[in-house]
């Protein structure tokens, strides 16, 4: 069954999300949240102060409802008391503690989500996730005059028919090892341990697979010890004495970057954002951002992520639900 619609992530603007569905009519059988943390709201739960007060109006945004979620100023047990009461109303089918990959086909515009139990299709995706921290960086010294070698993502520079190193042994690192073997380069990887225990089951797979085929070089239980440069190139010492001169070293190393993230999907970014249409919808037909990644280089509030929810569920029915979105009578309060 193709689903109505897919939501990931499960934070204020996910289950925003998926409250807004539901009361437009989208029945909980027919939608999807994914949520990569084994339960929702876990930034606003791991990194809040037990005192902080979540206010409804942050940096010059308007607290002004305009769908079904909506509070005032609270305090973070309050405010997690109310998620977790509404997170109740989210789709039947919600996945926790799991990672997945996104592709859409571009000939029916029908998305497919591929997790380590099964696929699942829909019709259309909300991404609801945060904006993040930046990519950890590794302990050895970097040389200024390879920056522009030396890279912590594979969409802000080209790279097609280079010799590419990629650093690292989580999914982010078997996603760069496929995404540039695609694009025609010799790619190699570098990883500590002589295993993928961090790396979910479809991406260890699909990088084993390379490995077999001769389209990744594996470099198990190696070390990096210096990088320097030469000849404008970085050469890489290992542990154990060998050395090799690469194009490019990518490192995967772990922290978030979800423009990097979005870019792979296929979205389009004017400068470091990504370009929305109306609704919140991006370049991607189907595709929506919503909460923190629809508001801008300022953020967003929580009161901004239940908003911008409910403006991508009225295009979502518009254009390809066919659903009504109206405020349910007495939902457009914090009681």
């Amino acid at each position: 069954m193709t689903l109505d619609l897919i939501i990931i992530g499960a934070g204020p603007a996910g289950i925003s999300m998926a409250s807004e569905a539901r009361a437009a009519g989208v029945p909980a059988e027919r939608m999807l949240v994914l949520e990569k943390a084994a339960e929702h709201s876990f930034t606003l739960k791991k990194y809040y102060p037990d005192n902080k007060l979540v206010t409804a109006n942050y940096k010059g945004f308007e607290a002004a409802c305009t769908g079904v979620l909506c509070i005032p100023d609270l305090s973070k047990s309050e405010t997690i008391t109310y998620l977790t009461r509404r997170s109740s109303r989210m789709a039947s089918g919600a996945l926790w503690g799991n990672s997945a990959k996104l592709a859409q086909d571009t000939a029916t515009g029908v998305f497919t989500l591929s997790t380590d139990k099964r696929d699942y299709t829909a019709k259309v995706v909300v991404i609801a996730i945060g904006i993040l921290g930046k990519p950890n960086k590794p302990d050895y010294p970097l040389p200024r005059t390879l920056t522009s070698r030396l890279l912590f993502d594979v969409t802000s520079t080209e790279i097609k028919g280079d010799n590419v190193l990629v650093v690292g042994g989580g999914d982010s690192a078997s996603e760069y090892c496929q995404y540039l073997a695609q694009q025609g380069n010799t790619v190699t990887l570098s990883y500590r341990r002589d295993s993928f225990p961090r790396m979910n089951s479809i991406n260890r797979a699909s990088l084993l697979s390379l490995g077999e085929r001769g389209n990744v070089r594996l470099m198990l239980g190696s070390d990096i010890e210096t990088v320097k440069d030469n000849a404008g190139k970085p050469i890489v010492h290992f542990n154990g004495g060998t050395q090799e001169q690469f194009d490019y070293v990518v490192y995967a190393l772990g922290g978030s970057t979800p423009e990097n993230f979005l870019k792979m999907i296929g979205i389009a970014f004017d400068g470091p954002a990504p370009v929305l249409k109306e609704g919140h919808e991006t370049s991607v037909p189907g595709l929506f951002l919503v909460g923190d990644l629809s508001a801008g280089s300022k953020g967003g509030s929580i009161i901004w992520a239940f908003n911008s929810a409910n403006t991508a569920m009225r295009k979502i029915c518009d254009d390809y639900l066919g659903c009504t979105v109206e405020p349910l009578p007495g939902d457009n309060t914090s009681s």
